[in-house]
């Protein structure tokens, strides 16, 4: 094999693995994506219950009959 066959096919092999590295790091990539995809989804529906229960909650301290209602059970039990 002379010099220039081998340098040749020493640039091919070179070429080819870094074609198949950037290949594989591609798709772990977008398996990632997916995964965030996945956790973005959850993260959402998460927050969505959340907000569900602060408007619950506004709802209960602004409710003023409510309140009074809970400020006299409130005195009451503290009384005995």
């Amino acid at each position: 094999m002379n010099p220039f066959s081998m340098t040749v096919l020493i640039v091919l092999i070179v070429a080819v693995a870094k074609v198949m590295s950037r290949r594989y790091q591609s798709l772990g990539q977008q398996q990632d994506r997916t995964v965030q995809s996945a956790d973005a989804i959850r993260a959402q529906d998460e927050i969505r219950q959340l907000k569900d229960r602060v408007a619950v909650l506004e709802r209960v301290v602004t409710d003023n009959h409510g309140s009074l209602g809970l400020d006299r059970e409130i005195e009451r039990l503290r009384d005995r």
